[in-house]
């Protein structure tokens, strides 16, 4: 399968005057930015292009809240208008809350741009030179791309934008154990699903930058499940007024993947008319849950049909869940169960858990380090 580097040309654009990078940035003073923007939660990952430290890695919530005309002074901080990540969120009673990417790609352009803006603010003020890798969902289009470098144009320098999966493959990587040979290297033959919060991309990673046909993406994941959850408490509880950003966090707190009798029972403590009341929440949780097990399972089989025979026996000893779904609990064990159920010979399921945020922008940041010099796009005239 012939490999394809992911670097769309186009002409260089001069950097917008307020811009205040240097024009001259030399290999010396130049820094490597690794950047997963997720759809709720981004990761910014730096280092030096010469030094092997991370000089920066922070997970900051990607939203943004502006401040009404009615808030009184002292009420934000630094009397802010406009507000951050955990600071938005801290303060969202006061703040209209604006959520700049939809299923993972960018769907508001000046929201975005301010975000954008507060990640640059995140590196040095010495930085130099800026070679950003950044994540994209699998299969997104030419106008997710452009939105993208419309966005950070006059912030980085130079950017590249490569598959998720196969950056949170590339972070998972351990380069120490590449030389034993119990080791199964998950850039060399294994199928990532990474479940996000706006989107589900499930992706072959063999060695090589993916191509169109070795990606598969759904407007489908986090975001659905709390939908299908909220809708379906609103239809058993009409009365309940469960918000969904009640119902989110319920979600992360309970969520499962197996089927509703060997559940534990999910009970939850909601107010109304200002008083705590107790609902059984089971069934709900599950439909969620279960709906975004069918679609991954079916997204799994498709790509699996498409890889080459020889080497999926080999390929399904490494299919490994990323994303906020890999939280949800039984769900490795849940997919692994059907794939047996559907004929595939002895699939092995692995979830990466907690640490799934920091995989996708380290595994930039290694992508950054490699990548040659006529891979990178020009932002910066």
């Amino acid at each position: 399968m012939k490999s394809t580097v992911l670097n769309y040309p186009r002409k260089a654009t001069p950097a917008a005057a307020s811009s205040d990078l240097p024009a001259n940035a030399t290999a010396t003073d130049t820094t490597l930015v690794g950047l997963d923007w997720g759809t709720n939660t981004s990761c910014l990952m730096a280092s030096p292009l010469t030094g092997t430290g991370t000089t920066v890695s922070e997970q900051i919530p990607t939203v943004i809240g502006t401040a009404a005309e009615n808030v009184l002074e002292g009420v934000l901080p630094g009397n802010a208008r406009t507000l951050y990540g955990r600071d938005a969120q801290k303060y969202r009673m006061h703040l209209t809350m604006h959520h700049p990417l939809r299923s993972g790609v960018i769907a508001d352009l000046p929201m975005a741009r301010l975000y954008a803006q507060h990640l640059r603010t995140r590196l040095p003020d010495d930085a130099g030179e800026i070679r950003a890798v950044i994540g994209m969902p699998a299969s997104s289009d030419l106008v997710a791309r452009e939105n993208a470098r419309t966005v950070v144009q006059g912030l980085f320098h130079k950017v590249l934008f490569v598959p998720e999966p196969f950056l949170a493959a590339l972070g998972y990587r351990d380069e120490t154990r590449l030389t034993d040979p119990e080791y199964q290297d998950p850039v060399l033959n294994s199928l990532y699903i990474d479940i996000g919060a706006g989107s589900t991309d499930v992706c072959l990673v063999q060695g090589h930058y993916p191509t169109v046909e070795d990606q598969l993406s759904a407007p489908f994941a986090g975001d659905a499940v709390d939908q299908i959850i909220h809708e379906a408490i609103l239809a058993a509880y009409p009365d309940c007024g469960l918000t969904l950003t009640r119902v989110k966090e319920l979600k992360e707190k309970h969520s499962f993947a197996m089927s509703e009798g060997t559940a534990a029972p999910v009970i939850a403590t909601i107010i109304v008319g200002g008083k705590p009341r107790k609902i059984d929440i089971t069934a709900q949780i599950c439909a969620g849950c279960d709906a975004l097990l069918q679609k991954v399972f079916a997204m799994t089989c498709q790509l699996l049909a498409r890889s080459n025979p020889d080497l999926v026996t080999e390929l399904l000893q490494n299919v490994i869940v990323t994303g906020g779904g890999s939280l949800i609990k039984g769900f490795g064990v849940a997919l692994q169960t059907k794939l047996l159920e559907e004929g595939f010979e002895n699939p092995r399921v692995r979830t990466l858990g907690e640490n799934y945020k920091n995989y996708v922008a380290l595994g930039a940041l290694k992508a950054a380090r490699q990548a040659k010099d006529h891979q990178w796009q020009n932002l910066i005239g």
